[in-house]
C-alpha cells in the first residue's frame, strides 16, 4: 500500500493504491497524521482511484481523520473509488457525513 500526498493551499490530498485493509491502515493512519501536522491542513480528500479493495478499517481510518479534522472546522471529501469500494462506503452511512466526488478536477486539483 503507497500513499502519496499533494498539497493544495490548505488542502492535503492522500492518494490511496492497493488494498485497503487491516494489514495497513496503521501505516495509512500515522503517514496521513503527519501529514496533516506538518501542513496544518484543514481539507483533507482521500482519493481512492487506485484502490482495489477495502474493508471495515479502511472505514475506521477515514472516520478517525474525519473527527480529527471536523473538531478544528475542516472537512474530508472524499474522490474517485471503484464500484465495490464507493458500495462499501455507502453501506457504512460515510456519505452522510461527507462529500464524494467521482473526478478530481471538480475539487481545484
Amino acid at each position: 500500500m503507497d500513499t502519496m500526498f499533494h498539497l493544495k493551499d490548505s488542502m492535503l490530498v492522500a492518494e490511496l493504491c492497493g488494498e485497503i485493509d487491516h494489514h495497513v491502515c496503521d501505516k495509512i493512519r500515522e503517514d496521513i497524521d503527519k501529514e496533516l501536522e506538518l501542513y496544518e491542513v484543514k481539507h483533507l480528500v482521500f482519493d481512492f482511484k487506485g484502490v482495489t479493495f477495502m474493508d471495515s478499517s479502511g472505514i475506521g481510518v477515514v472516520l478517525g481523520r474525519y473527527k480529527k479534522l471536523k473538531k478544528n472546522g475542516g472537512t474530508v471529501t472524499i474522490r474517485s473509488a471503484n464500484k465495490l469500494v464507493k458500495q462499501i462506503l455507502d453501506m457504512s452511512g460515510i456519505f452522510t457525513l461527507m462529500e464524494y466526488k467521482e473526478e478530481e478536477e471538480e475539487d481545484g486539483e
